[in-house]
């Protein structure tokens, strides 16, 4: 898949809270729920074997939970069956896109038109962030992880590239969902760097309300 016309119109969606993929980032899932592990099957039987990754978002008035209006779709890169009849897979991510309407259909889980429009980068091979300090991003997170109790492969982390970092660490590290949509919301690499930076001081500062570094 190269462009948006390459991209389904509709798609099933796995409303996951907490949960960030990101294009071109991989993210390893234990299914175990009836109508996912269908969700699952049914994807596998597809040529592109997509699935949108949503968080909820609670709509009040409404029975269960409403849908973020940004998500991220990401293909079946990887499955196996255990013997409990679980699916233990890994979704590759491929590109963002905006929740339009929930559709009707007979299968047990959830799907939605979606479209694509304003996600053009993320089809596009992986982005560089040429204002990153990484010395002072890493000092910023190794006092992060040592408040937490946290280890790190630090050479593996100063030789990584922008995006895998940046995204990688957007993924794993321990915010809130309100935070990880303003993650996967950013527009660029280098915002979501930003954003990501905000959030870790925001932390070590313990909340507060004082000045947050950029």
């Amino acid at each position: 898949m190269t462009n948006a016309a390459d991209l389904p119109d509709t798609l099933s969606i796995f409303p996951l809270e907490g949960a960030l993929l990101l294009p071109r980032s991989r993210l390893p899932l234990n299914i175990f729920e009836p109508r996912y592990l269908q969700m699952v099957e049914d994807a596998l039987k597809t040529g592109t074997r997509l699935i949108g990754m949503v968080q909820p978002n609670v709509v009040p008035g409404r029975d269960g939970p409403g849908l973020q209006t940004i998500g991220c779709v990401g293909r079946i890169s990887q499955f196996s069956e255990t013997e409990d009849g679980r699916y233990m897979i890994t979704l590759t991510g491929v590109s963002r896109f905006r929740v339009l309407k929930e559709v009707e259909s007979f299968a047990p889980y959830r799907r939605c038109d979606v479209s694509w429009e304003g996600f053009d980068l993320d089809l596009e091979g992986a982005e560089v962030d040429d204002a990153f300090d990484r010395a002072n991003f890493l000092e910023a997170l190794s006092r992060y992880f040592d408040e937490r109790g946290l280890s790190a492969d630090w050479e593996t982390l100063k030789d990584a590239e922008d995006e895998l970092l940046i995204n990688s660490l957007s993924m794993m590290l321990d915010f809130d969902e309100e935070d990880k949509q303003a993650l996967l919301e950013a527009p660029s690499l280098s915002t979501r760097r930003e954003t990501l930076v905000t959030l870790i001081e925001f932390a070590l500062r313990g909340g507060s309300d004082g000045e947050l570094l950029q």
